[in-house]
């Protein structure tokens, strides 16, 4: 998309300036806008959600309900942060909430995978290295699955990492160093070299 600046000339829009054209159209009940949105959203949210909740129906269910709130709520969002930041802390929450009343045991071994998303570590999906990243990460507890998650794979800094958990900067700094020293150990080797 573009906009004209102030010397008339067409330039192209930031992805956030483009966003928040979204959002507005979202709040005049534009149901293209937000399927847009939820095209953009959806895998991102779900990668994100699956390493918090881990049966795939909640997952689901986490996924939409946040993004239900984008299409009932859109007016609450006032662009002081990013859409993306909004939406992970709506999410977070969800999922956080979602796991405290699931009832069923959860098998924490494997993090939910969706096959069939364009996801950053779908190359390495057959690799032994994506599995081996996976199987230290599912031995992490959720928040600091979060942290990383939100890290490495969404490509998030800490201050909105903390923004969207909703605890200080320092508390996402602890989380991730001791994440990553666990990961170092379960990586043995030159897989812990990226960590």
């Amino acid at each position: 998309m573009t906009q004209i600046d102030q010397q008339g000339r067409r330039v192209p829009m930031s992805a956030d300036d483009e966003e928040m054209g979204l959002v507005v159209a979202v709040r005049a009940r534009d149901l293209r806008a937000f399927e847009q949105l939820y095209r953009r959203y959806q895998p991102r949210l779900a990668r994100f959600v699956s390493t918090l909740v881990r049966r795939p129906p909640l997952v689901e269910e986490v996924v939409n309900d946040t993004l239900m709130v984008l299409w009932q709520k859109a007016g609450d969002f006032t662009g002081a942060s990013r859409l993306s930041t909004w939406l992970f802390a709506i999410a977070y929450r969800k999922a956080v909430r979602a796991r405290s009343r699931d009832e069923l045991p959860v098998d924490d071994r494997t993090i939910a995978d969706f096959p069939g998303e364009d996801r950053p570590d779908a190359a390495l999906s057959q690799d032994r290295t994506h599995h081996a990243l996976r199987r230290a990460m599912s031995a992490l507890s959720a928040e600091h699955r979060a942290v990383v998650d939100l890290t490495y794979f969404h490509e998030i800094g800490y201050r909105e990492i903390a923004e969207i958990l909703g605890c200080p900067v320092d508390t996402v700094k602890t989380r991730m160093f001791h994440a990553r020293r666990h990961l170092r150990r379960a990586l043995a080797g030159d897989l812990a070299d990226w960590m």
